[in-house]
């Protein structure tokens, strides 16, 4: 018979005592060592969590990688509060694909305590923690301006050093004269915007048509902001997210009690510093914040139609109640409303279907029939401020 206290779950059928003991004192030890030693091997999972624990997973789509990047992090080497091996370690407890750990060129205040005489250090460092696995770490800094320009952050350069300059504008012809990305961090900072709202400065405008700046930060920490996102469609920039890291992710994104870090998913040829940044001058990207997934229709849903699927179809009996399973193959939980003609019989139009698992919708179709099309609003998915594409998908029966 199984003993349940809460989470933990003993079957005690399983334990064989190999000794009898006779008395209360030995049954009293012969249950607390049963306890003691078997009780660790069989927790039951009763919470939602995503399904590979922490690890950061999305499908590959219409031949692209879906990479996971996080391209704004900060160490003590600018004033984030952590070696930059932590930021390795925290990435690849996530399961990323490629960081970017960028501190500020212009302020350091750490540097009584960590002098910074070379700004490639952090990068250094971090390339060497993550030399033995799979993470890809690249070159970047920050620009920190006060407006009109603002910071941005580059990533892709050869040498952080030469970007120290005096004038704003050396800076940022250096990272392009490096081969630098270039994308505005934060356009909807409190500190810069009180009323929240991101807008261009003719300058920004202007370092656009220059190519100098290439992608916004549409979600940065825990904002996001339709307005960067507004500007992203307008001026034909790359969509990004950032967690802009300076503590801990854990305790930033709430890791532990199910949260995550903004990511941006890059849709790559390969696996390569070559290959994301391929993808990001073609603007193949889509940022993840809050389970909400952020990008240009045809970039973001065909993620939607490799993370959801309909996996079965039957009917109940003699009934016209069709069972269907829909499975969801992503990282992001999917919130969908339904606007097909068909109702539920176990729901009303809402359906949430969790990361990594799989739901029962009990579908009333009237007569039977041999085919069936569900039609859904994501509510979770934005392709412009207040926008959420329709998804569509068939099952025969």
């Amino acid at each position: 018979m199984p003993i349940s206290t809460g989470r933990l779950t003993l079957k005690a059928s399983r334990f064989t005592l190999m000794t009898s003991y006779v008395g209360n004192t030995n049954r009293f030890l012969s249950a607390f060592f049963v306890l003691l030693f078997c009780a660790p091997l069989s927790f039951a999972q009763t919470d939602h969590s995503h399904g590979s624990g922490r690890a950061i997973e999305f499908p590959d789509v219409n031949g692209f990688l879906s990479l996971t990047c996080d391209f704004h992090m900060h160490s003590v080497f600018s004033d984030g509060d952590v070696w930059p091996n932590t930021r390795v370690q925290e990435a690849q407890k996530d399961n990323l694909d490629c960081i970017a750990v960028t501190e500020h060129l212009e302020y350091l205040p750490h540097k009584a305590d960590v002098p910074v005489p070379d700004r490639n250090r952090a990068f250094d460092i971090a390339v060497n923690t993550a030399k033995n696995s799979d993470l890809i770490v690249i070159r970047g800094s920050e620009i920190t301006r006060a407006l009109p320009f603002g910071h941005a952050n580059t990533i892709f350069i050869t040498d952080a050093n030469p970007l120290v300059t005096e004038e704003a504008t050396d800076a940022y012809a250096e990272a392009q004269r490096q081969g630098g990305f270039t994308f505005m961090n934060h356009p909807n900072w409190t500190a810069q915007r009180k009323d929240g709202i991101a807008r261009l400065e003719e300058m920004n405008i202007t370092l656009i048509e220059k190519g100098q700046i290439q992608g916004i930060e549409v979600v940065n920490d825990i904002t996001y902001s339709d307005e960067a996102l507004e500007i992203a469609l307008k001026h034909n920039l790359a969509i990004i997210g950032t967690s802009d890291i300076h503590s801990l992710i854990d305790w930033q994104f709430d890791v532990p009690g199910g949260g995550h870090r903004p990511v941006t998913i890059v849709f790559a040829k390969e696996r390569t510093q070559e290959g994301i940044k391929e993808a990001l001058l073609a603007r193949r990207t889509v940022a993840w914040y809050q389970n909400t997934l952020i990008g240009r229709l045809e970039h973001v849903m065909p993620l939607v139609e490799a993370s959801l699927s309909i996996t079965s179809a039957a009917y109940q009996g003699d009934t016209s109640i069709l069972d269907i399973r829909i499975e969801n193959k992503s990282e992001s939980d999917f919130t969908l409303n339904n606007v097909s003609d068909f109702r539920f019989h176990d729901r009303a139009d809402l359906v949430v279907i969790p990361a990594h698992h799989s739901i029962q919708v009990l579908v009333k179709t009237g007569p039977r029939v041999p085919e069936i099309e569900l039609s859904f609003e994501v509510l979770n998915v934005v392709t412009a401020p207040g926008q959420h594409p329709n998804f569509k998908m068939k099952a025969t029966i």
